[in-house]
């Protein structure tokens, strides 16, 4: 498999023919990564954790289970979860914004930028930042409804491999966030660190 290392707070885009699979590595733990996936002949078509999780029944995807696109079309399957079942499709990208909200002034690195530009470096423009599916994430819900996001616990070297079911374009952002507001330190400590991802 070709083998590629998304520095932190940085992110990557990838051509994934029909048939092919890619694996998403957290080397040191603890890291959370952003996955987003657009059909490659028609980038108005992109992975849709909603539609996905209205399907399986679940908010967290599984072995088996299909991620379909915003119009419900199956576009890649999850084959192996080497990460304890630790992802989370509720919470949207980061951005600026969401810097900004916990408080951090200045400029920052997020995966909502990450995204756009690697996309522009591919010749495609978006518009839409669509949800992404947060692999090696941590959520959980409380009784009342209340949605927090702690800091993961993933083991260095947890994994997930994923089947191409379409010709796509996936994104891997090893995602920036790197402050630790109480309840929403999603990458433990506020340390990051590189994402390992492997086409083949």
């Amino acid at each position: 498999m070709e083998k590629t290392i998304v520095p932190p707070r940085d992110g990557r885009a990838f051509h994934l023919a029909k048939g092919k699979r890619i694996k998403i590595t957290t080397p040191k733990g603890h890291q959370a990564a952003d996955f987003f996936a657009y059909n490659a002949a028609d980038t108005a078509e992109w992975l849709s954790p909603p539609h996905t999780w209205l399907s399986s029944y679940s908010v967290t995807p599984r072995p088996g289970d299909d991620f379909l696109s915003r119009f419900r079309r199956p576009m890649l399957k999850m084959l192996e979860d080497g990460a304890e079942g630790i992802h989370d499709m509720l919470l949207p990208a980061c951005d600026q914004f969401r810097y900004e909200f916990f408080g951090y002034e200045g400029p920052h690195p997020s995966c909502s930028e990450n995204l756009m530009v690697a996309m522009r470096r591919l010749g495609h423009e978006v518009i839409v930042v669509p949800q992404p599916v947060n692999f090696f994430t941590h959520t959980n819900v409380d009784s009342v409804g209340r949605l927090m996001a702690p800091g993961n616990d993933v083991k260095p070297g947890a994994y997930v491999e994923l089947e191409a079911l379409i010709d796509t374009i996936c994104i891997v952002s090893a995602c920036p966030f790197d402050i630790s507001p109480e309840g929403w330190e999603i990458n433990a400590g506020g340390v990051v660190s590189e994402i390992e991802v492997e086409i083949g």
